[in-house]
């Protein structure tokens, strides 16, 4: 299953399966990969983003299911209350004639209504808790909303279930393949680097400019057995070192064996081709080629005692010939 899926995943984001080999020797070809406690992490970050998405769809769907019910007893409730009484004509007139009466009493400083001879006891208040009140502003909703609108609501629903139980397999392949496609290759003069499924990215750097080798493990990796290894060479570009390197001016390129399991033996082995490179005086074959088209073109070699003497002859007898044909 795994297979197929990440199959098409790569033939559907168009990924090469491995990057080629940079310059070296074949014989000193060496390839690693990230630790397998990396993909154990990445897989319990994706593990607990799909359970939260999964308590998400459940938490809503019963929401959903309790403000249906009570929106069908209140329209139910509603629909059983008696109607009130349609008001006579006697009640209207008796209605306005009171309303009168009061505006005068007003305007002449009277009272405007009786005294009552015993106060009622105040009502006590009922607190409402938050998710009650928030079921029934939701349930006010529902009562609002046309017939047609909690079939549409269900048929969303069963969308967004659909799709996130056809997402888990994808993102399960994408999440593995960002682990498997991480390629640390390192030769006797070079290094390549390429990380990624969705965006690739591949660095190669020579060993002509290589500068650092740094070992960095934070508390997480110290617990998993992971560590950083970050190459630094001088380059042409834009920054990307080391802050305190950027300050004197210099300008590094930068690459990272992210989350490998044999730290210190992929730095002692670049360290040691690094000091064989050197020591040797090997320069970069593309270093090479591209100081050889900047050259200019070689000087004539020197000419000996009688080439030169007869381009003399020549030359004198051409001048003379010139003078007799003027």
């Amino acid at each position: 299953m795994y297979d197929r899926l990440s199959t098409l995943v790569l033939r559907w984001l168009k990924v090469p399966p491995e990057p080629h080999a940079p310059i070296g020797d074949p014989a000193s070809l060496r390839v690693f990969r990230a630790g397998r406690n990396f993909f154990n992490l990445k897989l319990i970050g994706w593990g607990v983003g799909q359970l939260a998405a999964l308590v998400g769809i459940i938490f809503w769907v019963v929401v959903f299911v309790q403000v249906e019910n009570g929106a069908r007893v209140e329209k139910a409730r509603r629909a059983a209350l008696p109607a009130p009484p349609p008001a006579t004509l006697r009640d209207q007139i008796r209605s306005m004639a009171n309303s009168a009466v009061e505006s005068e009493l007003a305007k002449s400083g009277g009272p405007t209504a009786p005294v009552p001879a015993k106060a009622k006891p105040a009502r006590k208040r009922v607190r409402v808790g938050g998710w009650t009140a928030f079921k029934a502003g939701l349930i006010e909703v529902a009562l609002r909303l046309p017939p047609w609108a909690f079939p549409l609501l269900w048929m969303l629903k069963i969308s967004g279930l659909v799709v996130y139980l056809v997402q888990i397999p994808f993102t399960y392949a994408i999440m593995r393949l960002d682990f498997e496609m991480r390629w640390y290759v390192v030769t006797d003069r070079s290094l390549r680097i390429r990380t990624g499924v969705w965006s690739v990215q591949e660095l190669t750097m020579s060993f002509a400019n290589l500068q650092q080798v740094v070992v960095e493990q934070g508390p997480l990796q110290r617990l998993l057995r992971l560590a950083d290894v970050h190459v630094r060479s001088a380059g042409g570009g834009g920054g990307g070192g080391h802050p305190s390197q950027q300050a004197h001016g210099e300008s590094l390129h930068s690459g990272n064996f992210h989350c490998v399991d044999n730290a210190h033996e992929i730095r002692d082995l670049i360290l040691a081709r690094l000091r064989h490179f050197r020591e040797s005086g090997l320069g970069d074959p593309e270093e090479a080629r591209r100081a050889a088209a900047h050259l200019p073109p070689a000087a004539p070699a020197a000419s000996d005692a009688g080439v030169l003497a007869a381009a003399r002859e020549l030359a004198a007898e051409a001048r003379a010939l010139r003078t007799t044909l003027g």
